[in-house]
């Protein structure tokens, strides 16, 4: 049992809106299904998945989140530069975490554009299921911090 309101934060990426735009519907949608109310999240809005990390990093260190859910699109071409940003992207997220302790979700697409396409919406949401991360890993630090106070008295 928490002893205050679930907070969550969701950093998106502004760059491929026509996919981060679905997979932030998609966190919504996974939200209201699960009794979060809109003044539980607040939204902000970063220019590019590289930039996801250094924001969530922030928002984790005020301690006003129990979640932060990460998305964006680094989408397949022709260049080594997909391999760059989805690389540092997914390390920088995973350090973040690991440095505040607060579960940090990555809900970052990394395909070409038609995989994203489908994975930005409907059943396959991924903004949808990483939403819904968040909320188990809220939930299971709510228990091993009980599991911590139960030790303690």
């Amino acid at each position: 049992m928490r002893d205050h309101e679930i907070r969550i934060a969701i950093v998106v990426s502004r760059f491929n809106t026509d996919i981060t735009g679905g997979l932030l519907e998609g966190a919504k949608e996974c939200a209201g299904k699960e009794g979060i109310e809109v003044d539980q999240i607040e939204i902000y809005w970063v220019p590019g998945a590289f930039e996801l990390a250094s924001a969530a990093k922030k928002l984790a260190q005020t301690s006003s989140y129990d979640a932060i859910v990460c998305l964006g699109a680094v989408l397949k071409g022709e260049t080594e530069h997909f391999d760059y940003v989805s690389s540092a992207s997914a390390h920088g997220i995973i350090q973040a975490s690991l440095d505040t302790g607060v579960p940090i979700l990555f809900g970052v697409l990394t395909c070409d554009r038609s995989q994203a396409l489908v994975r930005s919406k409907g059943e396959r949401n991924k903004g949808f299921h990483t939403f819904k991360a968040g909320l188990d890993m809220i939930n299971l630090f709510s228990e091993i911090g009980q599991k911590k106070q139960n030790l303690l008295h």
